[in-house]
């Protein structure tokens, strides 16, 4: 088992709400194959960095980069179920310092929410950072305990390519416009 420190990885952890099932949860999986750290308290947590949490409005982008590349920041993904997202936000905010950051749209290759636009799993979340900021190879090492973890990286690969390219993160919130409709997003999100 490898562990999350070596051959100059990011620092990649999770905060784990306990609200799925663990033996089917991204982040308690790929914590036990040494891929990012787990944690069950706020407290216990970075102190600096960004936390994926999607409620946020303020996107991942190359602006943030620094963050983590020069300032030792570390990559935290919020896991909770999406049926309880608000409350957790919301629970979770108020305790941390952590930058809240929200992810460009991509497509989920988990069983669960297959194809759906931004219903990524914490593992996916994490993989998609890190690949935008040029840890592929790590970004597929956590996504490795999945059977579809390599499909998620072929359904988005034009768009990761791009986000992963862009120079502002005005630029990356525009580059979603070309590979998703929005504004249909924007209405089934409204009927629902």
């Amino acid at each position: 088992m490898k562990t999350v420190d070596s051959n100059n990885d990011l620092p990649v952890h999770a905060l784990w709400l306990a609200q799925d099932d663990t033996k089917k949860n991204t982040a308690v999986l790929a914590s036990r194959r040494g891929d990012l750290n787990l944690h069950k308290k706020v407290n216990s947590l970075p102190r600096r960095g960004i936390i994926l949490e999607p409620l946020c409005g303020k996107v991942f982008g190359p602006e943030d980069h620094s963050l983590i590349l020069d300032q030792g920041g570390s990559i935290v993904g919020l896991d909770c179920s999406w049926a309880h997202i608000e409350s957790s936000v919301a629970q979770v905010m108020k305790r941390t310092r952590l930058q809240p950051r929200m992810l460009p749209l991509l497509l989920a290759a988990n069983p669960v929410n297959w194809g759906k636009p931004g219903r990524l799993t914490t593992a996916e979340a994490l993989a998609t950072v890190l690949y935008l900021l040029g840890h592929e190879e790590q970004a597929r090492s956590v996504l490795g305990a999945f059977r579809w973890g390599e499909r998620f990286f072929e359904l988005n690969r034009e768009p990761l390519e791009a986000y992963a390219a862009a120079k502002s993160s005005a630029e990356l919130v525009a580059l979603q416009f070309e590979f998703f409709n929005l504004d249909h997003l924007i209405e089934s999100e409204d009927d629902s």
